[in-house]
């Protein structure tokens, strides 16, 4: 994972992303029932510092949805030699917590295929509104993971991507993934916990808020942003 000093452009188009996504309107889903998200992290040996962030930051995702009848997340990673691993869907922040802080990351491989097939089963369950994958690295072939991602587009769970270091393949990887999943791609400077923080807390508020909330936002911002979403069926 690489430390990168701050862009002034990418962090600019960062800010105006969240600024808008933010201000969602606060539109409870139509079912009455809460939002689903699957958080899935990449816990291989060089994300324990994101991996300790994301623990202090989940939180955010319980707050910013309480008003639209709340959030269940369910968390999933992997790391060392083939270990993937995933939690209950979870509406308390205080035991997301407990669960996360009990998870130290181990080298290995990136296993996000896992992480796509895991998302893809459990939307065929129960409908999941999104899939948040935080990551810095793509060693995987990249043309099975668009293909799991384009199924979870067609059980309307976006990917949204949030890419952590500058690593070029990754980004264009990731920046597929969530395209074709009808989702969004976002980077980040490691130790940018605010960009983190915000990022975890727009796509919660998209999770329980729904979909078009996004396309009435005005601004040049909120354009960029809705250009990366399918345009409405009918």
């Amino acid at each position: 994972m690489s430390n990168l000093p701050d862009r002034p452009g990418r962090s600019a188009a960062v800010a105006a992303f969240l600024q808008q996504v933010a201000r969602l309107p606060q539109v409870k889903p139509a079912s009455g029932r809460r939002g689903r998200l699957i958080f899935a992290i990449d816990a291989t040996a060089s994300r324990q510092p994101s991996w300790d962030r994301a623990c202090q930051l989940q939180g955010e995702m319980f707050l910013a949805t309480r008003e639209m009848g709340g959030l269940e997340v369910q968390l999933a990673y992997y790391r060392g030699f083939l270990e993937f691993a995933a939690t209950p869907f979870l509406a308390d922040a205080a035991e997301l917590a407990r669960r996360m802080t009990g998870v130290q990351c181990l080298g290995g491989q990136t296993q996000i295929q896992r992480v796509l097939d895991h998302a893809l089963a459990e939307t065929r369950k129960d409908r999941v509104h999104a899939l948040v994958f935080v990551g810095d690295a793509v060693e995987e072939p990249v043309d099975p993971l668009c293909h799991a991602a384009g199924q979870l587009g067609l059980c309307g769970t976006p990917v949204f991507c949030f890419h952590e270091g500058g690593d070029l393949r990754a980004g264009q990887a990731f920046r597929q993934i969530a395209k074709v999943s009808g989702g969004a791609y976002a980077v980040f400077d490691a130790g940018s916990a605010e960009a983190l923080r915000a990022l975890l807390r727009a796509v919660a508020v998209y999770a329980a808020g729904g979909r078009a909330a996004l396309a009435r936002l005005p601004g040049a911002a909120a354009s960029r942003i809705a250009g990366q979403l399918p345009a409405p069926k009918g």
